[in-house]
C-alpha cells in the first residue's frame, strides 16, 4: 500500500451534463479527468470537448463507463450477462478511445461509474467483467481502495489504481455510505480537506464528483490541504 507517498492524483468525473465551462473550472484543479462515455451520460460531442480540455490542461484521461442506464444516471444496479456487460463496456470505452485518437490524446485508465463501480467493489463476477475489458484494452482499473473484490483481481489482471473520495461518507468498514442515506455526501469544505488528508496515505487517487454540491469548492479545499502537507498533486 502507498503509505509513504508524497504525491497523489486528484480526479474528477466529467462530461456528465455540466456546462463545458463548469467542467473546465473543475478540471483546472485536478490531475486526471474521468470522462463519461455514453452509458449514463455523454456523447461524442461532450467526449471531444472534455478530451480537448484535458489535453490543454495536461491531464491524464480515464474512461468512465457505466451500466447502460441514462434514465437513472447509472446509479441503479442492472442485471446483465457477463458477456453482455463486457460488450457494453467495450463499446463505451472504445468510443472514447476513438475520440481520443481524433484529439491526439490517450486514454490512461478505466473507472466504472455509479452502481457499476459499487457492484464491482463487492461482486467478483462484475469485477471480473470490468477487469476483462480493461485487460483487453490495456488499461488499469480505478476502484475503491477498500473493495473486497480487489484480492480476486490480483495476479494476471490489469493494474489497480486505488481510489478514495473527498466528497463521500464512509462506513467504519471502509465502504461508502449509499447515496440517499444520512452522511452519504460531504458538503463541508473543511471536512472534505480532512478526509483527503486521512485517505492520502492509503490511496493513489482522490475523487470529487462533478455533480456534488460545491464540487469546485471541495476540490480546491482538498488540494490546498494536501499541498500544505507537502503532498504533490499528479497522477
Amino acid at each position: 500500500m502507498p503509505s509513504s507517498r508524497r504525491r497523489i492524483d486528484l480526479n474528477a468525473d466529467v462530461g456528465e451534463g455540466l456546462r463545458a465551462e463548469d467542467d473546465r473550472a473543475l478540471m483546472e484543479l485536478v490531475s486526471s479527468a474521468s470522462i463519461a462515455c455514453g452509458g449514463h451520460a455523454g456523447d461524442i460531442r461532450t467526449m471531444r470537448q472534455a478530451l480537448r480540455t484535458a489535453q490543454e490542461l495536461g491531464l491524464r484521461v480515464g474512461a468512465h463507463p457505466s451500466y447502460p442506464d441514462r434514465e437513472n444516471f447509472g446509479r441503479v444496479s442492472m442485471t446483465m450477462g457477463t458477456q453482455a456487460l463486457v460488450d457494453c463496456l467495450g463499446e463505451q470505452v472504445s468510443a472514447l478511445q476513438e475520440a481520443a485518437l481524433q484529439t491526439a490524446t490517450a486514454v490512461g485508465y478505466l473507472k466504472p461509474h455509479g452502481a457499476l463501480y459499487n457492484d464491482a467493489a463487492v461482486d467478483e463476477e462484475i469485477a471480473q467483467a470490468v477487469a476483462t475489458i480493461a485487460g483487453l484494452l490495456g488499461l488499469p482499473v480505478m476502484l475503491l481502495a477498500s473493495a473486497p473484490t480487489l484480492e480476486a483481481l490480483g495476479g494476471d489482471g490489469p493494474p489497480i489504481i486505488l481510489e478514495g473520495f473527498v466528497d463521500r461518507g464512509y462506513r467504519p468498514d471502509g465502504t461508502l455510505i449509499p447515496r440517499g442515506e444520512p452522511g452519504a455526501l460531504l458538503t463541508d469544505s473543511k471536512a472534505a480537506a480532512e478526509q483527503a488528508l486521512r485517505l492520502a496515505g492509503s490511496v493513489h487517487s482522490l475523487c470529487v464528483h462533478s455533480d456534488s454540491p460545491s464540487a469546485e469548492i471541495l476540490v480546491r479545499s482538498a488540494r490546498a490541504a494536501l499541498q500544505a502537507s507537502g503532498i504533490e498533486i499528479g497522477p
